[in-house]
């Protein structure tokens, strides 16, 4: 009896290895090869910019992308036009409010495959102490250690108080947040 209970200990110290959940990768964005921006309709255009400042902590592994933890962490104060009045007027209270809320947040632990091939991360994003669920999708290209995503989520502007007041003819609801990421292992 007792060679049969070392023999179930040894297989069941060899099967735990195998047993145990994928190990997320981790990945370092580059920054210089990366942007975070957003679109807008404005007055019949659209209106883009990006965030200058930003940062992401990537864990995440193509085999297992459901053990994925990733946040990014956006100084509202770096959103930049390319015209000085837009982008003072961002700071204020009435958009981004950056005096009192330095920075937003994205949060996701629930990445999945599409069907197509594509990614989408449902996440929380949070801007002026506001969160709300959002759907990051994207897609991913892996050469060695180096990953490119591209991506897209939705949100309504006025759901987290920005520009609550703005009608929707002069800059619309709907803002389209873009990414552009480009990371290695």
């Amino acid at each position: 009896m007792s060679l049969n209970i070392k023999a179930l200990a040894t297989i069941l110290a060899l099967a735990v290895p195998f047993a145990s959940p994928a190990m997320a990768e981790t990945w370092t964005v580059d920054q210089d090869s990366s942007t975070l921006g957003f679109e807008v309709p404005q007055s019949g255009k659209t209106l883009t910019g990006t965030f200058e400042s930003w940062t992401a902590s990537i864990d995440f592994d193509t085999d297992a992308p459901e053990d994925a933890f990733i946040t990014v962490e956006i100084e509202t104060g770096s959103a930049a036009t390319g015209n000085g009045q837009y982008d003072g007027m961002l700071k204020t209270a009435d958009w981004f409010a950056v005096d009192e809320f330095g920075s937003a947040d994205f949060t996701t632990d629930n990445v999945m495959v599409l069907d197509d091939g594509s990614y989408k991360a449902d996440g929380l994003l949070t801007i002026k102490a506001m969160t709300l669920p959002i759907e990051l999708n994207f897609t991913l290209d892996i050469e060695g250690d180096t990953a490119h995503a591209v991506g897209t989520a939705t949100l309504e502007r006025k759901d987290y108080k920005l520009g609550p007041a703005v009608n929707a003819e002069t800059v619309g609801e709907t803002v389209t947040v873009t990414l552009d990421l480009t990371a290695t292992r």
